[in-house]
Order: structure tokens, then sequence, then C-alpha cells
């Protein structure tokens, strides 16, 4: 990976829709050459897809959760996968901090978190504690 990748990275992780002309004219290189430079980053795995980053509380979900999962150590990977298949859960990570999973967690209010937590989460096998962290603002 060189300069001009590094420059198409960036460039497409502000704005996923930059045109490939304005890419080609930043690094003064062909339309044709920024296709395949993209195409090699995305065979290679440097680039693994591109998003959509959306609004929570315009679709209705007022209370979002960065939330600490403990589990039975031999239980971890169980339960993340088992978070995994909840549309609640909009980003699942196995983290080496002060809790083996965290998920963020998208809910309608504070019922509907509560129930997320207790009658979802809490109740799958090996979960021994959960740790909600409500998002107050996302300031980045």
């Amino acid at each position: 990976m060189d300069d001009k990748d590094r420059i198409i990275i960036e460039m497409l992780t502000e704005d996923a829709r930059t045109p490939l002309t304005k890419i080609a004219k930043k690094l003064g290189i062909t339309e044709a050459a920024v296709r395949k430079r993209l195409k090699n980053l995305e065979e290679r795995g440097v680039i693994q897809g591109y998003t959509t980053i959306v609004n929570p509380s315009m679709l209705g979900y007022s209370n979002i959760s960065l939330t600490g999962i403990d589990t039975e150590p031999d239980k971890f990977l169980e339960v993340a996968k088992k978070v995994m298949e909840y549309d609640f859960a909009r980003s699942v990570y196995i983290t080496s901090g002060d809790h083996m999973i965290m998920v963020e967690i998208w809910a309608k209010d504070g019922d509907e978190l509560t129930k997320i937590i207790s009658e979802k989460i809490g109740k799958i096998e090996g979960v021994k504690r959960v740790c909600p962290a409500i998002v107050l603002e996302k300031m980045k």
C-alpha cells in the first residue's frame, strides 16, 4: 500500500460516495487507475465494504447504549454469536478491556432497553453481567 492508496482510503472514509473522478483528480491519475486500485484494496480485504452512517434518533431510536457483557470464560464466543443474531445489536466487539464483549444497542426508549438487557441478553446462557452505558451525545 502506498500514499495514493492511503489517500483513496482517507477520501472514501470521509465520504464513501466520493466520485472516482474527484479522487483521480486529487491523485493526478486516471479514473481507470483509481478503479484498479480500489479493486485491489477490496480484493486484499483492506476495504471490506461501504456503509451509510445513520442518525438513530431520526429512525425512532432514542436510547443508544454501549453495553459491556461479561460471560463465563468458555461461553464468550457463543454469547457474542447469539447477540449478533438480534437486530438491536448494531455492532458487536470481542474486547480485552473491562468487558469481554461490547455491544452497541439501539432501543426505542428506556423500557425497550431494559427488556433487551434483562429479557434478551441477561437470559443468554453463560452471561454473568450486563453493564449498559447510555450514549448522551456522539461527538465524532
